[in-house]
């Protein structure tokens, strides 16, 4: 098995442990399910966008640790004040040292959408990701069929929440539906975890005119930054770059202020 194999099969026994415990309708009446949750692509296609997605996570299979014990409370607010367009939240807890409350803690603090970076397999994660406050759900093509692609993304777009599909080749862009608004082009492979930003360019010069296209994984410099913009992309995940540090929020801000301008 490699590495998405894993985490697929651990994430299935997640899901049926989490049905027990809180059930679609108790989700159904927490605080944050009602509420308005504010837009990604607004966002990032505003005129002063820096497309910037910051993501917090405390670790990933391919570089371990990377910022262990990190609090949302001290990376997060600075996020938002460096002016980035949305904010990612992994909520993986083997793999990638996430949690639910990690995107509940977000979202009392900022009010910068959240997308709620998960490997969803299942609706039920979809109503959690409602229920959390998230502002986006992340559906994987590489996990996912046509058809489940379709539930999935019908289904968090009825909720009120926006989708970024990601996709790593030519046949998993054959999943993409209407539903869908946001493309992220994963430039590190999912099985070997290697970069390779001009796989990511060729991709996105086949997403139909109506999607955002964000380059995810592997930017770590301004230049990379400036060599996807102007290959197209409006939107960046950048996530180890700033987590690495020993203030990403600090070292979020100072990458907003190099790249502001550009």
């Amino acid at each position: 098995m490699n590495i998405l194999d894993k985490i697929i099969a651990n994430k299935k026994l997640e899901v049926e442990a989490a049905k027990k415990v809180v059930t679609v309708e108790e989700l159904k009446l927490l605080p944050n399910f009602k509420k308005e949750v504010p837009s990604f692509v607004k966002n990032i296609l505003a005129d002063d966008s820096n497309g910037i997605i910051a993501e917090f996570k405390r670790k990933s299979p391919s570089k371990g640790d990377i910022h262990a014990g990190a609090k949302v409370e001290n990376i997060v607010p600075l996020y938002e004040k460096a002016g980035v367009s949305g904010i990612s939240i992994l909520t993986d807890e083997q793999f990638f040292g996430g949690n639910n409350n990690d995107v509940e803690r977000g979202r009392e603090l900022i009010s910068t959408p959240i997308l709620r970076k998960e490997f969803i397999i299942d609706t039920y994660q979809i109503y959690e990701a409602k229920a959390m406050g998230a502002s986006a759900i992340l559906l994987i093509g590489a996990v996912l069929t046509k058809e489940e692609t379709y539930e999935f993304a019908k289904l968090a777009s009825d909720l009120g929440m926006e989708i970024l599909f990601e996709a790593h080749d030519e046949v998993e862009l054959e999943l993409i539906n209407d539903y869908i608004q946001m493309v992220g082009i994963n430039n590190r492979n999912l099985k070997t975890f290697e970069v390779d930003l001009e796989q990511s360019i060729k991709l996105a010069n086949q997403l139909p005119a109506s999607m955002v296209p964000v380059a995810e994984s592997g930017i770590s410099s301004v230049e990379d930054y400036i060599y996807l913009k102007k290959a197209g992309f409006k939107a960046f995940l950048m996530g180890e770059y700033f987590m690495k540090n020993e203030n990403p929020g600090e070292a979020c801000i100072a990458f907003a202020n190099k790249i502001r301008g550009v």
